[in-house]
């Protein structure tokens, strides 16, 4: 899970970035503590490349000729002459105020001054009020790993949202239709990974029907479980969907190899926040595919090992554990309750909280399984005016047959594909700010924004960093302690 089409998990393709960017010039060299927005070209070692999406800072150009998928890399080759530069105009700040810097800058030193906690966090909880919000921020939660832990095959007093899963599927099940999977997915870890996300399977006191909507989350995450992980060899007596969860590490890798950590020698504020770990002999740890979810770079491993253990640190440390532990299922559904601006989350289109708006229609996002693919690979496998990619009509097939096996009706208006369909865009209902950034102006405080900086409104205590970091010059005198 990437910056992330199916490598994308954290990053999505963000107009508003645009704003960060130079105007097109007649030379423009990659910059490693830069974001690129779509349809970038810079010079890069000798040759010419093409942004193919919102990219971060520190992710080089490096993986285009290694890069065993197109969707591994979001730079792409194209002839030497073509011009260089991005998109867009700067936008140009009110009078008085500094220019936009690039996410997480400082601001500039001032005199020495106090601004109260509790009034950051009375700002923090009114920027944060907004229903969908709170709605994102309780889909998130997660369970303490020891009660996680506990969680056994029938237990009785597995929660809630297990004793759910293990209802519409029990080991057999799971056993029918992972066959060839590798012996690190195992049934107790996925229910480990169900248990870690209490707003997976959970039930909803607003009439929702709970059960349906576990059996169609279900459904939809095991058929991209199969196109993802898959053996799709059409020759096994085992049929395609049921080839699912073959790989726990991506093709080509082991633990032995390098890769996926090009961005990790660059300064900046994303490897600052999620620092990458390194071998005895200094080299860097390497953040390949591993897992349900194929989680890759350090960007998407660090976020997810504060998700799972409060500390970024662990699984930088030791990406491994992602592929031989239950957390290579449980990345799986960190992926599934996480939004990732402009896109909502999959659990958020599955049980309807995502409800399109007119931007949405008119680009041919509507409800259905087509546009979870969007979510998991769209800037691969949607768009255009021809056949629906291989890809995608694969995870279509997988669809209809989990489907089937597991009792979810498919709608006849239901949109299973995502041809002709367009990538989520910030005008579209699941363009949700949720990063913190310098608010530019005298009064210390910080903004909600939609592309990635080094600080989450969906994470405790984030909101302060901001301020501390953006406002050094500040002191922050905690009033809150009686």
């Amino acid at each position: 899970m990437t910056p992330l089409p199916r490598r994308r998990a954290l990053c999505a393709a963000l107009a508003v970035a645009s704003a960060l960017i130079s105007p097109l010039a007649a030379a423009l060299d990659y910059d490693s503590s830069q974001i690129y927005v779509e349809n970038c070209v810079v010079n890069w070692k000798n040759q010419t490349y093409r942004a193919k999406w919102w990219t971060p800072p520190g992710h080089t150009p490096d993986h285009v000729d290694t890069a065993p998928n197109p969707w591994d890399t979001s730079w792409e080759r194209v002839a030497t002459g073509t011009p260089t530069g991005c998109p867009g105009e700067p936008v140009s700040p009110p009078p008085g105020e500094p220019g936009p810097g690039n996410p997480g800058e400082p601001g500039t030193p001032g005199e020495p001054r106090e601004v109260l906690l509790s009034r950051l966090l009375a700002d923090e909880a009114a920027l944060t009020a907004s229903p969908l919000m709170q709605s994102v921020r309780r889909s998130i939660r997660t369970l303490d790993n020891a009660t996680v832990e506990a969680v056994n095959p029938g237990r009785p007093q597995n929660p809630a949202n297990v004793r759910r899963v293990e209802s519409i599927v029990d080991e057999a099940t799971f056993d029918y239709l992972f066959p060839l999977r590798q012996p690190e997915y195992t049934y107790h870890g996925f229910l480990q990974a169900v248990a870690k996300f209490p707003s997976m399977c959970a039930d909803y006191d607003d009439g929702r029907d709970a059960d349906a909507i576990c059996r169609k989350t279900l459904a939809t995450m095991f058929a991209h479980f199969a196109q993802e992980t898959g053996g799709h060899e059409s020759w096994r007596e085992q049929e395609e969907y049921r080839q699912g969860l073959m790989h726990v590490r991506e093709m080509g890798f082991d633990e032995t190899k390098s890769g996926y950590n090009g961005e990790c020698g660059a300064n900046g504020w994303s490897t600052e926040a999620w620092p990458c770990g390194t071998w005895p002999d200094g080299r860097y740890k390497s953040y390949f595919g591993r897992g349900a979810k194929q989680l890759s770079y350090h960007f998407n491993y660090g976020p997810f090992s504060e998700a799972m253990y409060g500390d970024v640190h662990l699984l930088l440390d030791s990406p491994e554990r992602v592929a031989d532990t239950w957390l290579n299922l449980a990345s799986a559904s960190f992926f599934y309750t996480y939004p990732q601006p402009p896109k909502p989350s999959m659990l958020h289109v599955i049980d309807g909280t995502w409800q399109p708006n007119a931007a949405d229609l008119a680009d041919g996002r509507s409800p259905g399984f087509g546009v979870t693919t969007m979510i998991m690979n769209g800037g691969v496998e949607c768009g255009g005016t021809g056949p629906e990619h291989a890809a995608s009509a694969n995870r279509i097939t997988y669809y209809r047959a989990f489907a089937a096996k597991l009792g979810v009706p498919l709608e006849p208006n239901e949109k299973l594909g995502c041809r002709g369909m367009k990538e989520f865009a910030e005008n579209g209902a699941g363009a949700l700010p949720i990063y913190w950034e310098n608010n530019w102006t005298q009064e210390p405080g910080c903004k909600l924004v939609t592309y990635q900086t080094a600080h989450s409104a969906l994470k405790d205590g984030d909101y302060v960093q901001c301020v501390r970091r953006a406002f050094p010059d500040v002191e922050i005198v905690d009033d809150t302690q009686s």
